[in-house]
């Protein structure tokens, strides 16, 4: 194995309903995650505010 470059220290707290807040290291801003669109829809839910799913920061990280 290679020498680690980078690890990456995020905590990830429950808000309300669907709405999740990481918090990672080196970053002022918290990232939220959430539910919206068809994703809202597929799971019959409406949340106070839509922040993009975990699913969307996955997909376009790796279309990079």
């Amino acid at each position: 194995m290679g020498e680690i470059v980078h690890t990456s220290r995020i905590r990830i707290v429950r808000e309300q309903g669907p709405t999740r807040r990481a918090t990672i290291e080196g970053f002022n801003q918290p990232v939220y995650y959430g539910v919206h669109g068809g994703i809202k829809k597929f799971y019959r839910i409406e949340p106070e505010t839509e922040h993009a799913a975990t699913l969307d920061h996955i997909v376009a990280a790796t279309a990079g």
